[in-house]
């Protein structure tokens, strides 16, 4: 916490903007989806309660996601090659996860209301794809910026294993999506792709956020390097 948040009132410190907030944002709205998806447990809450907490968990990832945009600092960044300004690899990775949890919130909503294969098709799986595409873009992005600025195999850093972690649980959704294809009889073309894509992807976005939450680096030694401190930012 900063100096400029603990002068905060506490009722109006709830509403500032941290990489803390930010973190468990993320790893809660990843344990509903988690839960929701289950091997065993989807089968036990059927698919109403599994959009309920899809629904509720998708809430939390975006909350998490709009944290994340706000503190990913400017869009773009002066540079010495034409057009003059490059977008920054942090706000871009930030602003495209952000437009992905609003589609789930989308898909996650109509799940719930959702009683006909067109309206399954058109307003669920259709964002739902878009949310998960988005999701697998951020995760190129950041994975390609951190292997450009700090190298592509870090494995010391806890900071480039979120980013692993992260784009391994984007390509999890990613293939989610694809199993949840709905077929014209109003099935699934792969269940247990979409139920297991879902949930390993969760867990890759709880371990992303939980390995860089600021907790650890607070009860680290003070004598930190400037490496270190890269570690306290998530970049998913």
């Amino acid at each position: 916490m900063t100096a400029a948040e603990i002068s905060i009132d506490p009722p109006r410190r709830l509403f500032v903007p941290s990489v803390t907030k930010q973190c468990w944002g993320f790893m809660i709205g990843s344990a509903f989806f988690a839960v929701g998806s289950a091997p065993g447990l989807s089968e036990v809450l059927g698919s109403s309660g599994s959009n309920l907490l899809f629904f509720i968990g998708a809430w939390f990832f975006t909350t998490a996601g709009l944290i994340q945009l706000f503190l990913s600092g400017a869009v773009s960044v002066p540079v010495s090659y034409a057009p003059g300004r490059m977008v920054r690899a942090e706000w871009l990775t930030a602003a495209t996860q952000s437009f992905g949890t609003i589609m789930f919130n989308v898909s996650t909503t109509s799940a719930l209301h959702a009683r006909s294969v067109t309206a399954q098709e058109k307003f669920v799986w259709n964002p739902d794809a878009g949310g998960s595409v988005a999701f697998l873009l951020s995760g190129v992005v950041a994975f390609i910026a951190y292997a450009h600025v700090s190298g592509r195999w870090n494995l010391g850093r806890r900071a480039w294993w979120s980013v692993f972690i992260n784009f391994v649980g984007c390509v999890a959704f990613a293939a989610s999506a694809v199993g949840a294809y709905i077929l014209p009889n109003g099935d699934a073309m792969n269940g247990a792709l979409a139920n297991n894509g879902t949930f390993i992807g969760a867990l890759c976005f709880l371990l992303a956020s939980l390995i860089v939450l600021p907790f650890w680096a607070r009860s680290r030694p003070q004598s930190r390097t400037v490496a270190d401190a890269g570690d306290e930012t998530v970049r998913p």
